[in-house]
């Protein structure tokens, strides 16, 4: 940070000159010195009083200009004027500045839906969400995390029916499960005979009534989605809207209380939830359409309604309220983003899995027909994480049950190694999620190596009252002008980078930059204290 403030301190100068105030040929070159006195800041100069003359004015006027002309205070807590005309500068917390400050940002991520346990795919959206809004926080923004629960889609309907029928076998009916079902053998059966215990037989119908005249399944010829879209239309029909929705419930239910508990046990936690139903319930769909229609960007066609996004560059016009009169999930996506922007946040920021990428001008252009400022979306598309072990990809399928899942995962490497390794990585970029190599005790593994430095600095410092060794860090501070070795000057720059790492990865939401700061810095700070554990031994003679 020194070397900053003086390169702030050289801009300020210049401006000085540029401005006139100050002889353009006057040659002076700013220095920090480290305060002794905390009340004093951190860092003061006494540049203002060697300006004064030249520029013919009093020291403390010299340092009010000076203070001016420092428009750029990035890492700066505050900066104050003392005696005859120092300037004590005052830093933010290590790492964190005010960048952000008076400016509330939006991170959306995870959102997924609500049919079964978070996998690991999941994980590498939830690190990366949690680290981005973390980073923003530490930058001085007011950050409002938050998940879309998608509880009003046709997925939902599809885990509805498929309790519905594990509970029909629970009551002991035998049948040929849909091919386009939640077949897990795992949670569907939990909800199931959950459902089975408090309800009894009482939601229990014959399979005859069930499967009677339906179209063909895939097995049999038929198209899959066709068969389990008229499975739940006899669903509804046989149980009637009030069981119908105490299944719908059931599953909502267990399986959210599953994921927040999944997440919270991950470090992952947010201020809203935010249901899909509710801008339903609202009446936010409709005025979202109604907005689009008197703008003139929607306009009827063989009984739908079609929002004219090839006029904003899409490739067709897209369908918000279908000939039923259903809106479709596109016009949620629609009214959520509308109802974001009304709330008032200065960024909005959504992490989507990166087969959504042709969903993104989309929704800018649906914001921009809204009238809003569709720069201040920004979206992140994560790339698919694929897992492996012993050098073999793991094969997973969510509507299977076949796959891995965020909790297995914690659970064989921790919560500290999943992190670190979903966020290694730009979002961007595939990431091969290793299980061996994030459990080995090794320096191939960058997260052990980084612990390893820690634990050794923690070394040092434990040892120092062992050996009679005093840690005094304001004589450190005071004595850090006698550290000149080129590798003790390597490390000081690469520690004072930090709060601009910090900063970048934050404005770019590369929180893998931090990443490789760390393991840069590891790699230093491990020469170094080899060298202080050396130095120690042969101090105390061993």
């Amino acid at each position: 940070m020194k070397a900053q403030i003086e390169q702030k301190l050289h801009a300020a100068i210049a401006q000085l000159q540029a401005d006139g105030l100050l002889d353009a040929a006057i040659n002076v070159t700013p220095a920090l010195s480290v305060t002794k006195d905390p009340s004093h800041g951190d860092f003061a100069t006494n540049i203002a009083l060697q300006i004064a003359k030249p520029m013919g004015v009093a020291p403390r006027v010299a340092a009010e200009r000076l203070l001016a002309a420092l428009t750029e205070r990035s890492g700066i807590r505050d900066i104050q004027i003392a005696g005859p005309g120092f300037l004590n500068f005052f830093v933010e917390p290590f790492g964190t500045s005010q960048i952000g400050a008076g400016k509330k940002v939006q991170v959306e991520f995870v959102s997924a839906n609500p049919t079964g346990p978070l996998h690991v795919g999941h994980g590498r959206g939830a690190a990366y969400g949690a680290v981005v809004a973390d980073l923003l926080a530490a930058v001085g923004f007011e950050v409002h995390r938050e998940y879309y629960v998608n509880d009003a889609g046709r997925q939902m309907h599809i885990l509805t029916t498929s309790i519905w029928l594990r509970y029909l076998e629970a009551c002991g009916a035998t049948l040929t499960f849909p091919a386009n079902g939640y077949k897990s053998e795992g949670y569907i059966f939990e909800i199931a005979q959950g459902l089975k215990a408090a309800q009894g037989d009482a939601f229990a119908v014959p399979t005859a009534l069930v499967f009677a005249d339906l179209p063909p399944d895939e097995p049999d010829g038929g198209d899959k989605d066709v068969y389990i879209d008229a499975v739940i239309e006899r669903a509804k029909s046989l149980l009637g809207a009030g069981r119908y929705k105490t299944v719908f419930d059931a599953g909502l239910t267990a399986i959210l209380a599953d994921i927040k508990d999944d997440l919270h046990e991950f470090g992952v936690d947010y201020e809203r939830w935010y249901s899909e139903q509710s801008l339903e319930d609202r009446g936010l769909i409709n005025r979202a359409i109604e907005r689009l229609q008197a703008a003139g960007f929607v306009y009827e066609q063989n009984g739908a309604l079609w929002f004219k996004s090839t006029e904003f560059g899409d490739d067709k016009d897209r369908v918000v309220r279908r000939d039923n009169g259903q809106s479709t999930y596109f016009a949620s996506d629609i009214a959520y983003h509308m109802e974001k922007f009304e709330r008032g946040f200065d960024r909005v920021i959504d992490i989507w899995g990166a087969d959504h990428h042709g969903y993104v001008p989309r929704v800018k252009a649906a914001l921009t027909a809204l009238g809003f400022d569709a720069g201040k979306l920004d979206v992140s598309l994560v790339q698919f994480a694929i897992l492996y072990r012993g050098g073999e990809r793991v094969q997973m399928s969510t509507r299977s049950g076949s796959f891995v899942t965020l909790r297995e995962l914690r659970e064989e490497v921790g919560n500290e190694a999943a992190r670190f390794f979903y966020v290694m990585r730009a979002a961007a970029q595939h990431l091969d999620f290793d299980l061996d190599l994030a459990k080995s005790q090794s320096n191939d593994n960058p997260l052990y190596y980084i612990q390893y430095a820690h634990a050794r600095v923690c070394s040092v410092f434990r040892q120092m009252p062992l050996k009679g060794f005093v840690h005094d860090a304001e004589n450190g501070r005071s004595a850090y002008a006698r550290l000149t070795e080129l590798h003790e000057q390597a490390l000081f720059k690469r520690l004072s980078q930090f709060s601009d790492t910090v900063q970048r990865a934050a404005l770019g939401l590369e929180p893998h930059q931090l990443v490789h700061y760390l393991k840069d810095l590891a790699q230093g700070l491990s020469a170094r204290v080899s060298q202080l554990l050396q130095c120690t031994r042969i101090f105390v003679g061993r």
